[in-house]
């Protein structure tokens, strides 16, 4: 059954090429990818434009203005997928944080689970050793935090490697979902939960980026500690489907 998996990217020049080679000699039938370039000045959408013509069948790009976001970038990649048959849609980041070979693992969940999660925080996943004692203790209490107040039943929240069915992303009101930071993952898990999706963590390693510098900043955390609280209100009326 087919898989696209999204990669939104802005300036990843040097991790892209590798990476969709990494992705495409996965031994997974009807595998492809979707690039959302946000015209990322160091010709990232050129290089995907070359896949494209090398890999027709299995990749594909959306070239968008200018950078608009992580959230809206998922949300049009999501948006293009549903218009096509594809039975499973993925998500994961361009830098190799997420190991392409986890994919498999996201997969097999499927059989069982609407949605499978790439995590940190249960038994037999973790994060780089390089990270510093703060930054992983700023991930750690932003995962609990965010859990909590929502009660979600996954451990890892904001994780951003996910493997969807496409009957359960098609069911869900994706025209609602407005986060356009990191919170945006934190949102599609609890629209899922409340909707009585089923959710399942597989254990990842999450690696540092091997180029490039990292895109998180101190306005997108705040943006995530305050939104959490508004996601109660904004989806108070969602009930699970029968």
């Amino acid at each position: 059954m087919s898989t696209t998996l999204i990669i939104p990217t802005y300036n990843e020049a040097e991790n892209l090429p590798y990476l969709l080679e990494s992705l495409l000699q996965l031994p997974l039938t009807d595998l492809s990818v979707l690039v959302v370039d946000d015209a990322s000045p160091d010709g990232t959408g050129q290089i995907a434009e070359e896949f494209k013509v090398k890999y027709p069948k299995q990749v594909d790009v959306l070239h968008r203005s200018g950078k608009l976001g992580l959230g809206s970038a998922y949300i049009q990649g999501f948006q293009h997928c549903l218009q096509t048959p594809v039975q499973f849609i993925g998500q994961m980041d361009a830098d190799f944080s997420h190991e392409p070979g986890k994919v498999l693992e996201l997969h097999q969940a499927l059989e069982t689970y609407d949605m499978a999660l790439g995590s940190r925080y249960i038994p037999g996943g973790s994060l780089d050793e390089r990270w510093a004692f703060w930054r992983k203790g700023l991930s750690a209490f932003g995962n609990f935090y965010a859990r909590i107040i929502l009660g979600l039943p996954i451990r890892d929240v904001t994780g951003g490697f996910r493997l969807w069915r496409r009957k359960t992303l098609a069911g869900m009101p994706l025209e609602r979902v407005r986060s356009n930071g990191y919170v945006f993952q934190v949102e599609m898990a609890y629209v899922a939960d409340k909707l009585g999706y089923r959710m399942c963590e597989v254990p990842i390693h999450f690696a540092e980026r091997r180029w490039g510098k990292s895109k998180m900043s101190l306005r997108i955390q705040l943006e995530a500690a305050l939104r959490v609280w508004w996601l109660i209100w904004l989806y108070r009326d969602l009930q699970p489907i029968k």
